[in-house]
């Protein structure tokens, strides 16, 4: 009979567990409620990010579709719209200019997910010391942008942005406010693409110019100080969206870009009925270098959507501490 009750005890005790578990799950601030990422198809380096903001969520109850993958612009469309929730690689100030034409009272930057994303023009180190170029307006002699002529046309061939993405906003305003328009040919395309070229170009020794940013994995395979040279400029000249920005940048100089904090895009209406996710928004972040590392994995092999998901898990594992933390603060939003 004592056995017999303490079975019924542990019994009652294991379903009044699961009964709290179950009750947890059911009052956790996103259950019943479904949440769509957005990511842009021309970079895939952005879904590590896009999948730990979702596993947050994921953690504070919501379902997580998997991302609706377009073009930036659309990607943008797709959140204002309410298609989709969020965007995780926002670049303020440089997507800024997209902000009016989404309509600010449909979406809101929030957090910043990533801090001190840098940008900006590159030489191989050999031919920078052997000329003694230092800025991207040495460009403007055509001795100098010659050495550069990737394709025979007489101008430095400069490896650039892909069309959309708003950096090839700053780039074709420089050509025209450092006089380079005559001298320097912008190669635009898909950056993956086009990227590779400028590569296999400084590992034969060929003087080569091309724009990038980091987080990327671009700077562990041709890194600056070493196999590179980060130009500076003279005085910034940008788009009158970006007057203001930050440009200098601590042990290189001014890039002449903005120095960006990528931050989470989101849809308005859902900020306002959902304040636990907005504070995980607002609390994530990512360190850069980890970032670096990650697109490395993917550069190197690593680059199907379930090496992806691999990395995040691993991450969170790594961060398990300040991830609880971050759900314990979002939690406790009203």
């Amino acid at each position: 009979m004592a056995t017999l009750l303490l079975s019924l005890a542990v019994a009652s005790l294991s379903l009044l567990s699961l009964g709290n578990i179950a009750h947890a799950a059911e009052t956790r601030p996103g259950a019943g409620k479904t949440v769509i990422p957005s990511a842009q198809s021309n970079d895939p380096e952005e879904m590590f990010q896009t999948y730990l903001v979702g596993m947050g969520l994921r953690d504070l109850g919501y379902e997580v579709k998997e991302p609706i993958v377009a073009q930036m612009q659309a990607t943008f469309v797709a959140v204002a719209n309410g298609d989709a929730t969020y965007y995780a690689a926002f670049w303020d100030p440089l997507h800024n200019s997209f902000l009016a034409n989404l309509g600010t009272d449909k979406v809101a930057l929030v957090g910043g997910i990533v801090a001190n994303s840098i940008q900006g023009y590159l030489i191989d180190k050999k031919t920078a010391d052997a000329h003694f170029i230092k800025t991207i307006e040495q460009f403007a002699d055509p001795a100098i942008a010659k050495l550069f002529d990737a394709d025979g046309s007489g101008k430095a061939t400069l490896y650039g942005c892909d069309p959309g993405w708003g950096c090839e906003r700053v780039i074709e305003h420089q050509l025209d406010a450092y006089n380079l328009r005559k001298t320097v040919k912008h190669k635009q395309g898909s950056y993956t693409a086009i990227i590779g070229d400028a590569i296999e170009r400084i590992k034969a020794g060929q003087p080569t110019l091309y724009y990038t940013w980091t987080p990327l994995w671009l700077s562990s395979v041709m890194k600056p100080g070493t196999d590179v040279t980060w130009l500076t400029v003279d005085k910034t000249s940008l788009p009158a969206d970006q007057a203001n920005a930050v440009t200098d940048v601590d042990g290189i100089g001014n890039l002449g870009f903005p120095v960006n904090q990528q931050r989470i895009l989101a849809n308005a209406d859902f900020l306002k009925e959902n304040p636990a996710a907005r504070k995980w928004f607002e609390q994530i972040h990512i360190p850069l270098e980890d970032i670096n590392a990650e697109n490395l994995s993917m550069h190197n092999g690593e680059n199907t959507d379930p090496d992806i998901k691999r990395h995040a898990e691993a991450w969170k594992a790594a961060h398990q501490t300040q991830w609880d933390a971050w759900l314990k603060d979002a939690l406790s939003a009203k």
